[in-house]
């Protein structure tokens, strides 16, 4: 069996091809933390090249039976190593280390897996309600397996609820960011009742003719990031201090993203937003800064809760 610190040397280099921004953020937690953060995440990330037909981003291969045999690869390879079998794959062996030592479920790894199985099958949001059931699948459900790697106990409902909302934030900020990627990939994650709203016809939302209906319902999607953004740090504040500073500084640096898009209206496709070394580092010191603060209030706490996305997941 191959052991646990050369498991966590793959998912260190796993990270550092495939996201600065959480590698940046997780440098801040304590070594035991870290390198079940970093084991989880090498799971993700090979789930998600799997899926995709990549390796580390790329272009992806696209829907179809392909794409449904590869996910049901994933479901196996995953249920195998929950089982505690060793698969032979260092991101599914790491993902049976963290899932042994933190107590995450099989239920946990379907909902994610889910994520990938809507992809797989073409499938497209219809409402407001479709697009944050995905937005479950794929970030939030993973927001909820970090929280309990971070230490937070299986019944504390309240908190997992806000690391969900953490999770959520970062996909609608990254749907806002990638409208033309997913758009060139044939996929959209724009509602399409949001579409017949901005009478925008399906399928042509990238058109130059509609630039500016998309930038509201681009705007749309960053200002519900936000509200569950501003939800999660309420839960961060429960955190210990360490998991509390990588927590805020990921969400300045996600958070950032949205804005920079919201911000750039007509032009936020022009090049992808990204965040610069210089800025994470800004990020760093201001999520400092706000773990040593009490969290602003809320008035305004976000519809989508945990309980009521996972009822619409099964």
């Amino acid at each position: 069996m191959t052991a646990r610190a050369d498991l966590v040397r793959q998912a260190q280099e796993s990270i550092r091809q495939g996201s600065k921004s959480f590698a940046a953020a997780s440098m801040l937690f304590d070594r035991t933390t870290r390198e079940r953060a970093h084991l989880l995440y090498a799971w993700c990330r090979r789930c998600d090249d799997l899926a995709d037909g990549q390796d580390h981003g790329g272009e992806m291969q696209g829907e179809g039976e392909d794409a449904l045999a590869r996910v049901k690869d994933i479901r196996t390879r995953t249920h195998r190593a929950l089982a505690g079998e060793e698969v032979g794959d260092p991101a599914f062996d790491a993902l049976g280390i963290v899932a042994n030592e933190c107590g995450l479920t099989v239920q946990m790894a379907d909902d994610v897996i889910d994520g990938f199985a809507l992809d797989a099958a073409g499938w497209r949001p219809r409402t407001e309600g479709d697009l944050m059931r995905y937005c479950f699948h794929v970030a939030g459900a993973v927001g909820v397996m970090m929280a309990r790697v971070m230490g937070v106990a299986a019944d504390d409902n309240d908190t997992l609820d806000r690391a969900c909302d953490l999770g959520l934030a970062f996909q609608l900020n990254n749907i806002a960011r990638d409208v033309w990627e997913d758009d060139a990939a044939g996929r959209c994650y724009l509602p399409m009742e949001w579409l017949v709203e901005a009478d925008i016809p399906p399928g042509q939302h990238m058109k130059p003719q509609y630039r500016a209906q998309l930038v509201v319902l681009v705007k749309r999607l960053v200002d519900l990031a936000q509200q569950h953004e501003a939800a999660a740090r309420l839960g961060a504040a429960k955190l210990r201090f360490r998991h509390r500073w990588a927590v805020l500084s990921a969400a300045h640096i996600y958070g950032a993203i949205g804005r920079e898009v919201r911000a750039l209206g007509e032009h936020a496709w022009d090049h992808r937003v990204h965040t610069s070394t210089p800025q994470k580092l800004q990020f760093l010191w201001q999520g400092l800064r706000d773990a040593m603060r009490d969290p602003t209030p809320v008035d305004d706490m976000p519809r989508w809760t945990l309980r009521e996305l996972e009822k619409l997941a099964r």
